[in-house]
């Protein structure tokens, strides 16, 4: 399993497209053909038993007559689900929990909000993660790097957390947008065709969500500007009242496939709310502080929807503030999932979302340290004064500055903007970054091709 774990998900993805267009089938020579990444013929056949063992692929026929095609019977899809079962360890608690909201709706007991589900929990002295997990979750979790300023980690794999968290947080909520197809949205603009227009703009709101999150990472917290922003976000464009986006609830609403019959006086729920809040923001620990958030706000249903989409996101602003592993709940099934805030909204149990959880964290930190790894080690003091660094470099290219005049402003302006014990480093930065700038790296300074030219020609004159 510790070999297939290191199969990069976009390759798997790149597979299960070919084959989706090929409803009748596909050999491995054909795949080969048409993948966009060639690879050797042994790892596409690794590749493809993993996606088979994995239902994820179906597989006809034997050796070079083997045939590939997409789940698409209740058979295939009753087999994958079995599967899935397999994936994430149960406790015997969560199991217990898990079997009972499998039942038909009818064999469970109709239950309304309760309050004191909420009231019974007192930040740092109760707990939903025991010790133990919470110092498990920090070992695989916390990145080895120095300290450094809220959200670094995070910037630092932005890129690849836009696409990983939009697209499995989206199809948690059953978007079929494949892995391939959100990375075209989110970095072409490009929607997948044959898809509902509601898809793609729930992707996109968790883009503008995420980078939310992050960009303002020393902003965020538990708090109404910050939750009340994410859900404006992610409601943005989907909800039958507009106006509904970033606001609390005044309707009553119901669960689908649940007995549970959420909170409906809106003064009620604004007092739950806040207290939600402000219990969130009291705890001192940030896993118990992100599972916190993932068990309470969608059980409260705070917003007429698009509430567990605004809890998976706000679980992640303990980990970006505190430059640990994001969650991106990669791999997590959508059964396992369902079933798990069923377990909370039914029986106030939150054993099987614990489960998934910590197993879901784990997953998650183990990509992203293999991310982080392939990026490798950021320039602290580069990254502390990357806006600085931005500035003045921009402004000297506009001014079109010689290599003399350039060199005085340069000292004039680190005297004033500049710490001082900071002041010859960031010079020296400077300076070696505008003798290395060339056509094909002068973006990153905001700089235009025509401002480029213009300078370059002072620049080189001698």
């Amino acid at each position: 399993m510790a070999l297939a774990n290191q199969i990069p998900d976009e390759a798997l993805a790149a597979i299960e497209d070919v084959v989706r267009h090929h409803p009748d089938g596909v050999s491995a020579p054909e795949i080969l053909r048409v993948l966009a990444n060639p690879m050797p013929s042994r790892t596409l056949q690794y590749r493809l038993k993993h996606l088979v063992t994995r239902n994820r692929l179906i597989m006809d026929g034997e050796g070079r007559w083997a045939k590939y095609r997409m789940p698409n019977t209740a058979v295939d899809r009753a087999a994958r689900e079995a599967a899935d079962e397999l994936i994430i360890p149960l406790s015997e608690a969560g199991t217990s929990v898990r079997d009972y909201v499998r039942q038909a709706p009818e064999a469970r007991k109709p239950v309304g909000y309760d309050r004191k589900f909420l009231d019974r929990y007192r930040p740092n002295i109760s707990f939903y993660l025991t010790e133990q997990d919470r110092a498990h979750l920090a070992a695989v979790g916390r990145p080895q790097i120095a300290e450094q300023p809220a959200g670094t980690y995070a910037k630092q794999i932005l890129n690849r957390l836009l696409i990983d968290l939009a697209w499995n947080s989206s199809r948690l909520e059953g978007n079929t947008y494949s892995l391939l197809d959100t990375k075209r949205l989110i970095e072409l603009g490009e929607e997948a065709k044959g898809r509902a227009h509601l898809e793609a703009q729930m992707i996109l709101n968790h883009k503008d969500a995420i980078e939310f999150l992050v960009s303002a990472a020393d902003e965020i917290g538990f708090n109404r500007y910050t939750i009340l922003n994410l859900h404006a976000l992610l409601a943005n464009n989907l909800l039958a009242d507009p106006t509904a986006a970033g606001r609390l609830r005044y309707i009553a609403v119901g669960i689908e496939r649940s007995v549970f019959h959420p909170l409906e006086v809106p003064q009620l729920i604004e007092e739950s709310f806040d207290q939600i809040l402000a219990t969130a923001a009291a705890i001192t620990d940030s896993f118990e502080q992100a599972f916190f958030v993932m068990v309470q706000l969608p059980y409260l249903q705070p917003f007429d929807d698009v509430n567990k989409r605004v809890s998976r996101l706000a679980a992640n602003i303990p980990l970006i503030r505190g430059n640990l592993s994001p969650l991106s709940f990669a791999d997590v099934p959508r059964q396992a999932y369902t079933e798990a805030v069923l377990g909370v909204y039914e029986l106030n149990k939150i054993d099987l979302l614990k489960d998934v959880f910590i197993w879901a964290y784990e997953r998650s930190a183990a990509r992203y340290a293999a991310v982080r790894q392939s990026l490798g080690e950021p320039d602290p003091f580069r990254l502390r004064y990357r806006e600085q660094l931005r500035e003045i470099i921009g402004d000297l290219i506009r001014s079109r500055l010689g290599r003399k005049d350039a060199a005085a402003r340069i000292g004039d302006w680190v005297t004033e903007e500049i710490d001082p014990g900071d002041r010859q480093h960031f010079a020296e930065i400077v300076e070696a970054e505008l003798t290395s700038l060339h056509e094909g790296n002068f973006a990153r300074y905001r700089i235009r091709p025509s401002e480029f030219a213009a300078w370059r020609q002072v620049w080189s004159a001698r």
